[in-house]
């Protein structure tokens, strides 16, 4: 298993590193891209530069990857990410991903034909300025196209060097077993959090076979933060949010877990960072692990 390195303080770095696919390393903290887009994830923010901001900040707290898709906007994210941070700082690994379409706010639909990959591919290269991409991953495994198509044409634009790794969103164990016989496949993305926690199964899977473990929607707490509660509680004993508990809880919960928690406000960000410098003890990890629903 790849090696998780900790460090002291409130930056990124304090979360730990792991290798992405063995030789690609990221802060285990990261950055996801979706909410600096308009309501519904369609549209461009409110505050495009308070959204810049929101990126470069990042950056100056040691997060070294970031997670988009092109459909965020769609194509806002990604344009905004290289408005911002182009040239790209050395050691920054900027994820994105395709296979959903946008008919609206709040509507997505999977395509994953190898045609529409292969330029969607080329699109998120020319937005983001890239020659390649460090983590191409399927959005959404298209019920209308073979999966053996659609991984078999990222399989064939990571031969053309415009891939690095490739990864999965959404799947279960049968379907990351299955895919990993058509290409190597370093990470998943699934939803999970302290209060959600239907992918332990593939958390666990992807733990033993050292596949990045990247929860989306990673500080949903919902009922677990009312007042007294052992959430709250234990947030109070370390001068901190539920929030930031949360996330601590994510990065102790097991090595290959990848948080990418998103915000569009720098304070919201910084408090999300401020997370990495947070060590709970073994009966806050357990106490806090028997609050799922």
């Amino acid at each position: 298993m790849s090696t998780t390195t900790t460090t002291s303080g409130t930056d990124a770095a304090g979360s730990g590193t792991f290798l992405l696919g063995g030789d690609l390393p990221v802060t285990r903290l990261g950055f996801g891209a979706m909410r600096i887009t308009g309501p519904g994830i369609w549209g461009p923010p409110a505050d495009p530069e308070q959204a810049r901001a929101v990126l470069r900040r990042a950056v100056d707290l040691g997060v070294t990857f970031i997670d988009t898709a092109d459909s965020y906007g769609p194509e806002v994210s990604e344009d905004l990410i290289a408005e911002a941070l182009y040239p790209y700082p050395q050691g920054l690994v900027i994820a994105t991903k395709g296979g959903l379409t946008r008919q609206g706010p709040n509507q997505w639909t999977p395509v994953g034909r190898p045609a529409y990959l292969r330029q969607q591919v080329e699109l998120s290269l020319r937005r983001l300025r890239l020659e390649r991409i460090d983590l191409y991953q399927l959005h959404r495994i298209d019920p209308d196209t073979p999966v053996e198509d659609s991984l078999g044409e990222l399989k064939a634009l990571q031969e053309e060097g415009k891939i690095r790794h490739i990864g999965l969103s959404e799947v279960n164990v049968a379907e990351v077993a299955h895919a990993r016989g058509i290409v190597p496949i370093v990470s998943v993305q699934n939803r999970y959090n302290l209060a959600y926690r239907d992918a332990e199964e593939l958390l666990d899977y992807a733990e033993k076979e050292n596949i990045g473990f990247i929860p989306w929607d990673p500080i949903a707490t919902g009922r677990l933060a009312q007042p007294g509660g052992v959430l709250d509680t234990a947030a109070r004993n370390h001068t901190a949010s539920p929030a930031q508990l949360a996330l601590a809880w994510l990065l102790r919960r097991s090595p290959v877990v990848l948080p990418i928690p998103g915000t569009s406000s720098v304070a919201h960000l910084e408090e999300n960072i401020a997370a990495a410098g947070i060590t709970l003890t073994d009966d806050e990890f357990a106490n806090l692990a028997r609050l799922a629903v």
